[in-house]
């Protein structure tokens, strides 16, 4: 870990979780969702689920939250917040939006009526379908094919991280001041002043590496190696402009972070889908480390 952080990094599976994935810290979600949320929805209080969804693995767990949210309104929703991988990000954000909709459902006579399912992705990474569009923020709904919207109660909120741009100066709403902790907490070493507030004096204190346990300490550890090992093999290949697979020159790379990986004691299975290995080559690795 570089020793230089003073604040934990929120795009890593376990800092995402500790600064928002807690009840005694949901005052930090509600704060941020309703940044994005519309009027109609605006949160007053919310409450973690419990479940855990079939075919997630332990890491994706730490990553996506769902949320069942009462409006300063009365109305009920739900919202689920996903830390967004690269790898077949649409793929996995539409997949898991179907869970708070099956869940929904009741027992015996019942009318099929759903309430309102948003999902919120945060992405580290670009999409690569929309290059030329500038904005950060990303709505999609389900249309038809004249654009009009056929069901209103599905709601998909995108955050590209990387097209936030703004400095310390230009922030002003509470929508700015969130997106800039997203992008830059591990670079800061203080709070900006900027960001007075104090939900945010709160959110600095829990980000705090320093006042981590020791086994907060070296689970962030190993969740950030994963997250660089992970971030550094996606990055390299585009450089490369590998689309479908990886060019042999990247995979002696993509070996060690899957030896890596192996040493952290990740499952077999978890590895080859961070990595892109099939899980025959990820044993014969796995074969070459020192017995214990």
């Amino acid at each position: 870990m570089n020793l230089q952080e003073r604040y934990v990094n929120p795009f890593t599976d376990f800092g995402f979780k500790k600064l928002f994935g807690s009840e005694p810290n949901k005052e930090f979600l509600i704060d941020f969702l309703n940044t994005l949320l519309p009027k109609k929805h605006k949160i007053e209080s919310l409450s973690y689920t419990k479940s855990e969804h079939l075919g997630s693995n332990a890491l994706d767990r730490k990553a996506i939250f769902d949320l069942y949210c009462t409006g300063k309104d009365g109305s009920k929703f739900i919202v689920e917040v996903q830390k967004a991988k690269q790898n077949f990000f649409k793929d996995r954000s539409v997949f898991y939006a179907t869970f708070p909709i099956q869940e929904q459902a009741k027992r015996g006579n019942w009318d099929f009526r759903l309430d309102h399912v948003y999902t919120v992705g945060i992405l580290d990474f670009e999409f690569q379908d929309g290059k030329e569009n500038k904005d950060v923020k990303t709505v999609v709904k389900l249309k038809n094919e004249k654009g009009t919207v056929f069901y209103d109660k599905l709601t998909f909120i995108y955050l590209e991280m990387p097209k936030f741009d703004k400095k310390e100066e230009d922030l002003k709403s509470n929508y700015d001041k969130w997106l800039y902790v997203f992008k830059y907490l591990p670079d800061l070493q203080s709070r900006p002043k900027k960001l007075q507030e104090r939900i945010f004096e709160r959110f600095f204190r829990l980000a705090e590496i320093a006042n981590f346990s020791a086994k907060e300490k070296m689970s962030y550890e190993s969740s950030l190696k994963y997250y660089r090992d992970l971030k550094n093999v996606i990055d390299t290949s585009k450089q490369e402009g590998v689309e479908e697979g990886i060019k042999e020159g990247i995979k002696e790379g993509i070996k060690e972070v899957a030896l890596n990986l192996l040493q952290m004691e990740l499952p077999i299975e978890q590895i080859a889908e961070a990595t892109g290995l099939s899980i025959d080559a990820i044993k014969k690795i796995k074969e070459g480390l020192p017995k214990k």
